[in-house]
This record gives C-alpha cells, structure tokens and sequence, in this order.
C-alpha cells in the first residue's frame, strides 16, 4: 500500500524483522529507479549498489557483520563510493584521470553520492509500505573480507548496507532532537546548546525505560560516546588505501 510522503518521511523507523513475504518486482524495480535518479555531485554518479538476493550470500554478509537482519530480509542493497567506473571509461577514451578519489574531497563526494542514492532507496521502499534498516556495520566489521565477498575492484569500497523486506514489527519511533538542535538559521547556533542536548538525554532515556519491547536505562550521550569509542578502533584509513584511495590532500 502507498504512502503519502509525509507519512513515508515523518513515519519512518528502521525495521529489523521481516515476514517471508516476497518484495513484488514492482516496487523493486521502484526503488532501483529511485537509486537510479539520485543527485550527485558533478553527474559523476560516484557510486554503485549491490542488490542482494541469494540467500546464500546473505548469510555470508550476516557472518561478516554479525547484524541478523542481513539473513532475514528479502534485498539486501549494498551501496558503494565508486571511481572505479570513471577510472575504466577514462582508460577507454584514453583520457588522462587526475586521482580525484585520492584527496579528501574525492572520498566525501563518493560518501555523499553511495549515501543519497541509500536514502533514495529508503524513501521509495518505505511509500510503499516496506521495511528497512541501514546498517553500518558493512563498512566497518571487516572491510577486507567483505570486498573480497562483493568481488570489489579498487577504487570501490562500502559505504553502508540496506535491509529491506515486509515488516514483522513497528517499533516505537525513536525522539530526535529539537527542531532548534538540528536546523539553525543562518548561522551556527550555539544558544543554550549544552542546555539542549541536556534535555534531549532526558528524554531519550524515558524513551529506552518505557518503550514497548526491550527496556534499558541507556542515555544518548553515554551511548553515542560508547559507539565513537569502539569506532576508535577502527581501521579505516589503512583499509581505504587497500581498496585504492591513497588520500593526499
């Protein structure tokens, strides 16, 4: 059933359980469009996605990234920063290619472009009333062994795996912060900003206490911290220079 997008937008939450149901090739064949149609920067289209079905292949992936729903769900879309496209067609017409992806800006551009076209996808599953679940994990939980597993060429590397299926669950939505926290008016704004995020705590620690399924006593704060201190332990820039993005400015 189609959403409106209002509802697609405000009422979105990831989904992690899925019925067996099939996906019908009508709205796969929606949300490949949706990625299809993405902005990116330039028209360069610094990405790519890897649509998954074999069932095989996503228990692979779930082994790797240890997120369960990767085996559960119908599609697993894995999206990637790519040059190596524009590296094969630069070859073809024996144009000269600069590097881009070897400077900073070249790796946010191919992040932003894999990143948009996800989002892409998550609006055209959600209106028609599917389920998913951006995973991050599938960048970070071994990115040699899954580039290995996705047959990766160089200058392609994951940016972020997507579950889609039919919804076995609706979870609670999560609070975000204030409207006042995340959209500033014409400059940045730091008013009360300690006072803010204070208050944001609160409340989504009375979310976690008293939401329906499990219950804990997690602040956001403590939490995010605990997810940027593992996060310390990753390799990221050494496992980039392996897939080809030798970062020199």
């Amino acid at each position: 059933m189609e959403k409106t997008v209002e509802t697609t937008l405000l009422d979105r939450r990831s989904i992690r359980r899925y019925e067996r149901e099939a996906i019908s090739e009508a709205d796969l064949e929606f949300i490949r469009e949706a990625m299809r149609n993405t902005p990116t920067s330039y028209n360069g289209q610094q990405y790519s996605v890897i649509e998954v079905a074999d069932q095989e292949m996503k228990e692979k992936l779930e082994a790797i990234v240890g997120q369960k729903q990767l085996k559960t769900c119908n599609r697993a879309f894995i999206f990637l920063s790519d040059y190596n496209k524009i590296a094969v067609a630069a070859k073809a017409k024996g144009l000269e290619n600069p590097g881009f992806e070897n400077t900073a800006d070249g790796l946010i551009v191919g992040v932003v472009d894999a990143s948009l076209a996800m989002m892409s996808a998550i609006v055209a599953a959600n209106s028609r009333g599917l389920g998913t679940c951006p995973i991050g994990y599938a960048r970070t939980a071994n990115p040699k062994a899954i580039s290995e597993l996705l047959g990766l060429p160089e200058g392609v590397f994951v940016v972020c795996a997507l579950t889609v299926g039919v919804p076995r669950e609706m979870p609670d939505l999560k609070p975000k912060q204030s409207e006042d926290l995340l959209i500033f008016k014409d400059k940045y704004g730091t008013d009360n900003m300690a006072e803010k995020l204070l208050s944001y705590d609160r409340e989504f620690t009375e979310y976690h206490a008293n939401r329906s399924g499990n219950t804990s006593d997690e602040d956001w704060i403590g939490e995010i911290l605990g997810y940027y201190r593992e996060a310390m332990g990753y390799s990221m820039l050494d496992s980039l220079k392996e897939r080809g993005y030798g970062m020199k400015k």
